[in-house]
Formats: structure tokens, C-alpha cells, sequence
């Protein structure tokens, strides 16, 4: 490692504005810079192994893969959901068992599964065929008379797509709403409910419980003809993920 590209990758730990500079010089250096990354990713914390994260995903070298799977174990929550969307937004080859075993990791700490972290695990192995969310007839068909490039449903079918799901035995956990304005995407605020459940209650009543609280949600959701919703949704192998 030259002193200089090992200077720049300690400035990546600099939240007060060092770190910016560095990681844009990190990405013009290129794939030259990925093995030096890798070998000092030990000696940065939370916020530089991020910003380390963000290089791997601009510069592409799948020799990152490793490190980032290694990231996985890390004590930092964020750190681990970024090292998770980064192995899928790569395709690292190797990476679904190592995913599994991270998103089995969350559910044995009792880390809830619409927290961010799973959310974002459950993204990756999506993305990387690994996991098929369940959509059913009527919200497929839904989501089908949305235009081509916009973000999910219109936000006008929400409880139509709450109770589809839910009658598929699906937990519905929250929903995110868009307004598409002169072909940009911006997100907007719905409801200010929040509620929190027991997740240790039977699947049905989960079900039920979140069909209940999120049908609230979409009574106060936005709608117009350019607003649309995404909503999140597991189903019970989410929540109890075969070994």
C-alpha cells in the first residue's frame, strides 16, 4: 500500500468532510485502489468501512467480495446491511449462504424483521434469485396498470393490496409513497401512524395485526393520479427461514 493511497483510505474515517474527498479520489483511482481498501478495511470504524462500501459499489471489482461477506459479521448493524445489498448490487458469486446466514444471524438476535437490516438482506437475496417474495394474482395484475417507470402501485389500490396479500397469509409491514413529477421520482410522507407487535405470536395473528394496522394507513394515504406505493411484505418463511 503507497503512503498516499494509505493516508486517503484513513481519511475515509472522517465524517467532518475529509472522507468525501477521499472516497471520490478512491473511485478514480480505480480497480488499483481495491486490494489496498481490502487490506486497510480492519483499521477504519463504522462510518469508513461505509464509505469503503460506497467505493466498492462505484468501482465494480468483484475482488471486493470476499470483504464484503466478511463484513457481515461485523458489530455494526449498518455496516452489515450495506455489505449485504453491495454483495447483490455486484453479484459476488458465493455470497446467497453467507446472506443466509446473516439474515438467520438477525432473527436469532431478535432483531425485527422490518428493520432496516433484514429489510436490506432480504433485498439481496432477492436480487440475487435466492429469494421469491410471494405476489399474488390480484396485486401482480395491480401493479400492471402502473406506467412502465413508476416506483411500485398507485397508492389509489393500497387496501386492495393489503387485504390481497394478507389473504395470502402475507404480513404486510409498511408501505413507501412516490410522487412522479416531469418524469422524477421523489419520496413523500404517508401516514404518522407506528405501531409495533409481538413477534413472537402465531403467523395468523401477525397476519391479521398488520392487515389491520396497515388497512389505517392506506384510509390515510395520499392519492393522485401521479402518486404510487411500494409496500413491504414477508411471508412466514421470512420469519422462519428453513436451515
Amino acid at each position: 500500500m503507497t503512503t498516499h493511497t494509505e493516508r486517503l483510505i484513513q481519511r475515509l474515517d472522517d465524517s467532518t468532510g475529509p472522507s468525501y474527498d477521499a472516497r471520490a479520489e478512491l473511485i478514480d483511482m480505480g480497480s488499483n485502489a481495491i486490494p489496498a481498501i481490502i487490506d486497510g478495511l480492519s483499521s477504519l470504524g463504522g462510518f469508513g468501512q461505509l464509505t469503503a462500501i460506497e467505493v466498492f459499489e462505484e468501482v465494480g471489482d468483484p475482488r471486493c467480495g470476499p470483504a464484503l461477506i466478511g463484513l457481515l459479521k461485523s458489530d455494526n448493524p449498518t455496516v452489515r446491511e450495506w455489505s449485504a445489498m453491495a454483495l447483490a448490487s455486484l453479484d459476488i458469486d458465493g455470497a446467497v449462504e453467507p446472506l443466509r446466514r446473516a439474515y438467520r444471524a438477525c432473527l436469532e438476535r431478535a432483531t425485527p424483521p422490518d428493520w432496516s437490516e433484514p429489510v436490506g438482506i432480504r433485498w439481496a437475496l432477492t436480487e440475487l434469485g435466492a429469494r421469491s417474495p410471494v405476489v399474488p394474482p390480484l396485486t401482480a395484475r395491480l401493479r400492471a396498470t402502473a406506467a412502465d417507470d413508476a416506483p411500485g402501485w398507485p397508492s389509489a389500490h393500497l387496501a386492495e393490496i393489503i387485504n390481497d396479500l394478507a389473504d395470502h397469509a402475507q404480513v404486510v409491514l409498511y408501505s413507501q409513497f412516490w410522487r412522479v413529477d416531469a418524469g422524477r421520482t421523489y419520496g413523500i410522507s404517508g401516514s404518522d401512524l407506528d405501531w409495533e407487535l409481538d413477534w413472537a405470536a402465531p403467523w395468523e395473528h401477525l397476519v391479521e395485526e398488520f392487515r389491520t394496522w396497515s388497512l389505517l394507513e392506506a384510509s390515510e394515504a395520499p392519492v393522485g393520479d401521479n402518486i404510487f406505493v411500494t409496500p413491504t411484505w414477508i411471508d412466514r418463511t421470512d420469519l422462519y427461514p428453513e436451515r
